[in-house]
């Protein structure tokens, strides 16, 4: 039985053939889907210059979900340092959360958010990727004017993004709670979790070590429609393997057409078992394996596909199978 709370990573996936506008219309209906089935919070993340993820500002989304949502807390998952002034976050996010108490979260990351290297330098003003010690910098920057400039009452909840043993390090000599990107680089998690709880320091944020893992989940009512709504998110890995970015969100059908090496399929069928894809049963037997190795506070579900009626049923079909289980 898993008994910790489930939350949502929205990515905002523009379909093949949608507008933008479109997406960013689905986002609020999302996020009112997710808040009646009582899932914890919902993140979004930021993205450049792709032609299948919108480019939309996380504090811009967390804004408009928080005003058409009434309970369910809300921030970025992540919002990235390097593209920002922390002084500038901090007053967003600060804004925020006075507007909505104890709602809002504030969940930092680190890479440029785009594959195009030309994008990637103008969101930094011509400068180059950040060092190690300038995003610490930001970070502890963001986190000093939080409270020395903006507390404007209650602050945000701040968490550290990490999907690597140096940002798991990060997070704990700040004491931040951690949110770990399984969903991207789930070979690492175990090492990053070691890290973080080895060397945690409590601070004002965070009292003992806390984690949030992200595990990419698709669920319905059979293995074949689980796997038939993964398929695009299968189009855009395979064009990764091959160093192709600018890969449009393909249609099911269109991804059950498509063509793959027999090296593209092991490494998805790879990916794919450290994730949760499947029935109800396989989805929540998974997440319960994935708690339990790496006794997770919580855990985030991203769940790319297609259609945001699909996306909305498998968050749907895992609240009703973990509420029909659970212990009376």
């Amino acid at each position: 039985m898993l008994d910790i709370p489930l939350s949502a990573l929205e990515v905002a996936m523009v379909q093949t053939g949608a507008r933008a506008v479109d997406t960013l219309r689905d986002t609020a209906a999302f996020a009112q889907g997710v808040e009646r089935l009582g899932y914890q919070r919902i993140w979004y993340a930021e993205h450049h210059h792709s032609p299948a993820i919108g480019a939309f500002p996380p504090v811009v989304l967390t804004a408009h979900a928080a005003a058409s949502t009434s309970a369910i807390r809300l921030g970025s998952g992540g919002v990235l340092a390097p593209n920002h002034a922390p002084i500038t976050l901090a007053e967003q996010f600060g804004t925020l959360a006075a507007l909505h108490p104890e709602r809002i979260d504030l969940g930092i990351g680190r890479g440029p958010g785009t594959f195009d290297e030309a994008i990637a330098r103008a969101l930094r003003r011509g400068a180059g990727p950040t060092t190690d010690a300038e995003y610490e910098g930001d970070v502890a920057a963001i986190l000093s004017s939080l409270v020395d400039e903006v507390a404007l009452g209650p602050l945000p909840e701040p968490w550290l993004l990490a999907s690597s043993t140096a940002g798991a390090a990060l997070a704990a000599r700040l004491g931040l709670p951690i949110a770990v990107a399984h969903h991207i680089r789930p070979d690492n998690t175990q090492a990053v979790l070691e890290c973080y709880r080895a060397a945690f320091t409590p601070s004002r944020w965070c009292e003992r070590p806390r984690v949030l893992v992200c595990v990419e989940t698709v669920c319905a009512e059979t293995d074949e429609e689980a796997a038939w709504r993964i398929g695009p998110m299968d189009v855009i890995k395979a064009g990764l393997l091959k160093g192709l970015s600018e890969i449009p969100f393909p249609t099911p059908a269109d991804a059950a057409a498509h063509s793959f090496t027999e090296q593209e399929r092991q490494a998805l069928a790879g990916f794919r078992a450290q994730q949760a894809v499947g029935t109800p049963e396989t989805v929540m037997n998974r997440l319960t394996q994935l708690a339990g190795e790496t006794g997770a506070d919580e855990l985030m579900l991203t769940t790319p596909v297609y259609d945001l009626g699909d996306r909305i049923r498998s968050y749907e079909l895992i609240k009703k199978y973990s509420e029909a289980t659970a212990a009376p």
